[in-house]
C-alpha cells in the first residue's frame, strides 16, 4: 500500500538510528536529506566541526601543556584558519562516509533532496530538479534539526556578524570577537577563539552563565577564561550592531560601545520546521519551530513521531540518538523501556565540564541533605603528568545511604570519566563503592576514589560529634 514502512525527516544523529533501529526489526525504511547535509547539522556545522575545532586548536596552541613548558609555549606561532579548516573538513568527510555506509549497510533508501508533506502519509521530495517526486510511508519519524535563531533586528553577512553555525567559516582568526549569549554554544567558542588569542567579549542578558550548572565549576570555568583575556558583561543586551569597513561596532543598551572584527550571535535555536508543510499533515509547531510530542515521542498525528532537537529540551546528539530508536521501535510495535532518567550534559569549553545528576543549589532548595567530597587533578599524578592544575571532580552524597546524587568533572576527560559515576548512580552504587574500587594507576578516574573518601571523611567528623 506504501511506497515505504517508515520514512525519516533528517538524517542527523535522530535520524540515523530511527531509521537503522526500524531497518533491524525488518521494515522497509527510506531517509530523507540533502546531499551537503549527510548527517545533518550535528556533521556539517554543529557538534562535530566544532569538537574538532576545539582539538586542533587545543593542539596548535599547546595550551593543555604550557603547565609542563612555560605560559610562552606553542606548538605553530602563526596558526591560520586553514589549519584549523583542514582538520575539521577531514573529520567531516570520514564521518559522513561513516554515516553512508551504515545506511547501506542497513538497507536504507538515502532519498536525496528536501521533503514537505502532502498529505499524513505522503511527502513531496525536491531534489532541485525542475519536478517533485512523491513518496508514501506508513510511518514518519520528523528529525528535521535546528539552525541558529537569527534576531531579526540584526544584519547577519556571514563575515563580520555571523551565528553560530556561520563561525566555522571565518575566512581569518579575528583579533577581537564579541559573543553574544553565554549558553553552552557561546562559551565553547568563546573559549576555542580565547585560547587563539582573540579579545573576546561575552555580552549575556542574565545575571550569570550556564546556570543549569554547579555554580563552584561555572565559577572556575570563568577564572580561567579571564586568564585568557575574555571579559564578561552580564546583565547586558545589544542594542544595535553596526557594520564599518573594518570591523563592528556593538553597541548595549546600557549605552556602552565595543568595537570588533567579529560578532557571533548564539541566540538558541530555531526548529527547521518551515517549510516541512505540517499543516498538510494536520501538524503545528510553536514559534520556536518546536513540535510538540507525548512520551513515546509521537505527535498529534498518531502515526507521526518526531524526535532531536526538532522537539527542544535537552536538544543533545546522545539523547537525540536514544530518542531516534525509541521512537522507531514504538513506530514499528516493539516494546520498549523508557529512556533513563541520568542523562550526562557534556559542555567543550576550554576546560571542558560534564556532570550528571542534581547540583548544589536544586539539592538545597529542594532541602535533600548532601556531603560534598572533592579530587583536585592537582594531587593525581595523572593530573601532574598531562599538565591539569585546574581540574577537580565534586561528588554530591547522601548522608543517609551514601548514594551518590551528582557528579560534576572540570577539567581534561570531563566528558569521559563523568559516566563511571553515571554507571554507579545508575546502578543504585554508593560512595563506599569507590572508595573500595581498585582504579588504574596514574589516571585521572582516580579522582572518584579520592573525592569518595574525602566524603566518607566528612561524614563521619559529623557523626563522631553529632552521634
Amino acid at each position: 500500500m506504501y511506497d515505504y514502512d517508515l520514512v525519516v525527516l533528517g538524517s542527523g544523529p535522530s535520524g540515523q538510528k530511527a531509521a537503522i533501529a526500524a531497518s533491524k526489526l525488518g521494515k522497509r525504511v527510506g531517509i530523507v536529506d540533502r546531499r551537503d547535509m549527510i548527517g545533518g547539522v550535528c556533521i556539517n556545522t554543529g557538534t562535530v566541526p566544532s569538537k574538532t575545532l576545539r582539538e586542533a586548536v587545543l593542539y596548535l596552541t599547546g595550551l593543555s601543556q604550557r603547565d609542563l613548558y612555560g605560559s610562552s609555549y606553542r606548538v605553530k606561532d602563526e596558526i591560520t584558519v586553514s589549519d584549523l579548516a583542514a582538520r575539521t573538513q577531514h573529520v567531516i568527510a570520514r564521518q559522513t562516509d561513516v554515516i553512508r555506509n551504515q545506511l547501506a549497510r542497513n538497507h536504507i533508501s538515502m532519498i536525496t533532496g528536501t521533503g514537505r508533506f502532502a498529505d499524513p502519509h505522503s511527502i513531496w521530495i525536491d531534489g532541485g530538479s525542475a519536478r517533485e517526486t512523491k513518496v508514501s510511508a506508513d510511518k514518519v519519524i520528523i528529525a528535521a534539526g535546528t539552525r541558529p535563531a537569527r534576531p531579526s533586528s540584526v544584519e547577519f553577512d556571514d563575515r563580520t556578524i555571523v551565528d553560530s553555525d556561520g563561525v566555522i567559516n571565518l575566512q581569518a582568526v579575528p583579533r577581537s570577537m564579541v559573543v553574544v549569549g553565554a549558553g553552552v554554544i557561546g562559551m565553547e567558542y568563546a573559549s576555542m577563539f580565547a585560547a587563539l588569542g582573540t579579545k573576546v567579549t561575552v555580552v549575556e542578558r542574565r545575571e550569570r552563565m550556564l546556570d543549569f550548572c554547579d555554580e563552584e565549576i561555572v565559577e572556575s570555568l570563568k577564572y580561567h577564561l579571564r586568564d585568557l583575556s575574555v571579559t564578561f558583561r552580564f546583565g547586558e543586551e545589544v542594542a544595535s550592531v553596526e557594520r564599518h569597513q573594518t570591523a563592528a561596532l556593538c553597541v548595549l543598551k546600557s549605552g556602552k560601545k565595543i568595537v570588533a572584527d567579529t560578532v557571533m550571535y548564539s541566540a538558541g535555536r530555531q526548529g527547521q520546521t518551515d517549510d516541512l508543510g505540517l499543516e498538510a499533515a494536520g501538524l503545528t509547531a510553536d514559534k520556536r519551530g518546536r513540535i510538540a510530542v507525548d512520551e513515546h515521542f509521537r505527535t498529534a498525528v498518531e502515526h507521526i513521531y518526531a524526535v532531536g532537537d526538532v522537539i527542544g529540551f535537552p536538544a543533545l546528539a546522545s539523547t537525540s540518538m536514544e530518542q531516534g530508536r525509541l521512537a522507531a521501535h514504538h513506530a514499528c510495535g516493539e516494546p520498549t523501556r523508557d529512556m533513563h532518567e541520568l542523562q550526562p550534559i557534556g559542555i567543550y569549553t576550554i576546560p571542558e565540564i560534564s556532570f550528571v545528576g542534581a547540583t548544589e543549589d536544586v539539592l538545597t532548595d529542594s532541602a535533600t541533605p548532601f556531603e560534598v567530597g572533592i579530587a583536585r587533578y592537582r594531587e593525581l599524578a595523572r593530573g601532574q603528568i598531562v599538565g591539569d592544575s585546574y581540574g577537580m571532580l565534586k561528588l554530591l552524597v547522601s548522608p543517609d545511604d551514601g548514594k551518590l546524587l551528582g557528579v560534576h568533572v572540570f577539567g581534561t576527560g570531563a566528558t569521559e570519566i563523568v559516566h563511571i559515576g553515571q554507571a554507579v548512580m545508575g546502578c543504585g552504587g554508593t560512595v563506599e563503592y569507590l572508595i573500595d574500587t581498585v582504579f588504574n594507576y596514574p589516571t585521572l578516574s582516580e579522582a572518584y576514589k579520592v573525592a569518595a573518601l574525602d566524603a566518607v571523611n566528612k561524614m563521619r567528623n559529623i557523626t563522631r560529634i553529632d552521634g
